[in-house]
């Protein structure tokens, strides 16, 4: 924006003074004055038509205007055409000040009145301040246009009210979001013209009430509704005080649409839903796989996922952690996939040979998952499920302080399923002895925490396989 003059800037130039006076010898007085103050005379007119064409024809910098000029138009008639065509200012001189030829020069407002007869410093006076107001009133205009310009070209709705609450400026964006025109909500209650709401209920808020309420010079308010005549808009809203010595002198409100933000919010969410289902069913399906090899243990995954997930929440675990254990446990087993369908379903008791063959499954489901870009630490957790608190698991044998939180509590749901159910070899032994089993191994190969809340879960929830 530009700033204000501060003092006539200097110009090889003097100012050009166009001078309209109907008496020749008056005329000729004021031009030589002029000349002798150093201002260039453009030239001189005795009539209010030839005024106004060589005002619009010279553009001089000044007029030093007659008020009574011969023909049909006197001066303040030619000042109100000039002042209609081009920004010039306007002196009048005259011999008369009667109130009501006064009144009428003020309603051309003139840059300065001189009365006959004069002296030259008077005259001289009265053309520098006018210069200078006149400058300083274009560069007012001139700030004026940027601001406008600038108000109108912001994305967000913008309204300034002043302290009572009464709508000031709205730019056009609000004017095209409250559907309203500058003019149809200019000098309105800000209250009665532009209802807000709450977001989910659709009351009604009052956004003054609530600035009022707050002593901050900045209010902002992330979710809220604007109600118009056609629809209701979810917006974000900040609201900022303007203030002159502690003093408010009004407030500006600007308002940002978020109806894209808000679609946008929704579309992530269903598509996060829709990649959480997706990688759900992958997982699912991997399991799967892994289990077909094995008839008789199928399902055991699942379940296995099932009971590690419930001691995961009775542990009072975060949700997150709590999908991690569950995607683990289903994930658990799926290194079997390597190992002979025929000792897998074997129904005697595994030879040495046989059984260090299946004890490598851990490792080979770490092999299978390290690759896969979980948020988790799935392939670690089930490398260790077969992990004890004494480094008597396998296969790295590693103690109580090493083993994972969420594999400590898959060990103990693998081996609660695993006795409870069916398999090749025996049949179930039901929850009474995988009870006994890691009770006898609690705090020792199973963690203590783990074992008394799959314990309280078996027997106070009537917990059971398939539910």
């Amino acid at each position: 924006m530009l700033p204000y003059p501060e003092k006539p800037e200097p110009s090889n130039q003097m100012p050009r003074v166009l001078i309209v006076e109907d008496e020749a010898i008056v005329a000729l007085d004021i031009k030589s004055r002029l000349l002798a103050l150093g201002y260039t005379v453009v030239g001189t007119a005795s009539n209010g038509i030839t005024a106004i064409e060589m005002a619009l024809h010279l553009s001089p910098d000044l007029i030093l205007m007659d008020i009574m000029l011969e023909g049909d138009l006197d001066g303040i008639d030619t000042a109100k055409a000039i002042g209609g065509d081009c920004s010039i200012p306007v002196i009048y001189i005259t011999a008369y000040a009667d109130n009501e030829t006064l009144k009428r020069a003020k309603v051309t407002e003139p840059f300065g009145y001189i009365i006959k007869p004069f002296e030259d410093r008077e005259l001289n006076l009265t053309i520098e301040i006018a210069l200078y107001k006149h400058k300083a009133e274009c560069s007012l205009k001139e700030n004026r246009r940027w601001l406008k310009t600038t108000f109108d070209s912001i994305a967000d709705a913008v309204v300034t009210i002043d302290q009572n609450g009464i709508i000031k400026s709205v730019n056009k964006t609000a004017s095209v979001m409250l559907e309203s025109s500058p003019e149809d909500l200019f000098a309105k209650k800000f209250s009665e013209e532009i209802n807000m709401v709450d977001s989910s209920t659709l009351k009604s808020i009052s956004l003054l009430r609530t600035l009022s309420s707050k002593p901050e010079e900045t209010l902002l308010i992330e979710d809220i509704a604007l109600k118009t005549k056609t629809k209701t808009i979810p917006v974000s809203v900040n609201i900022s005080k303007i203030q002159d010595k502690n003093i408010v002198m009004g407030t500006v409100i600007i308002f940002r649409d978020i109806s894209q933000i808000k679609e946008s919010e929704v579309a992530l969410k269903k598509s996060i839903k829709q990649l959480r289902r997706t990688f759900d069913e992958t997982v699912a399906a991997l399991a799967t796989m892994s289990e077909k090899r094995d008839p008789y243990t199928s399902g055991h995954q699942q379940r296995v996922a099932e009971l590690a997930s419930r001691i995961a929440a009775k542990l009072h675990l975060p949700v997150e952690k709590i999908h991690c254990i569950k995607i683990a446990g289903i994930l658990h087993d799926v290194g079997k996939i390597s190992i002979p369908a025929e000792i897998l379903s074997k129904p005697t008791r595994l030879t040495d040979l046989e059984m260090s063959l299946v004890k490598t499954h851990p490792e080979i489901g770490y092999e299978i998952l390290k690759g896969i870009s979980f948020p988790w630490p799935v392939a670690d957790i089930v490398r260790q499920h077969h992990e004890r608190l004494d480094g008597t698991g396998y296969p790295d044998g590693l103690s109580e302080k090493i083993i994972l939180p969420e594999s400590k509590i898959i060990a103990v749901a693998d081996v609660v399923e695993a006795m409870s159910s069916h398999r090749p070899y025996r049949p179930a032994l039901g929850f009474g002895k995988a009870i006994a089993e890691i009770v006898k191994g609690r705090g020792i190969i199973y963690d203590a925490d783990v074992v008394d809340a799959c314990i309280d879960i078996i027997e106070n929830e009537t917990f059971s396989f398939g539910q």
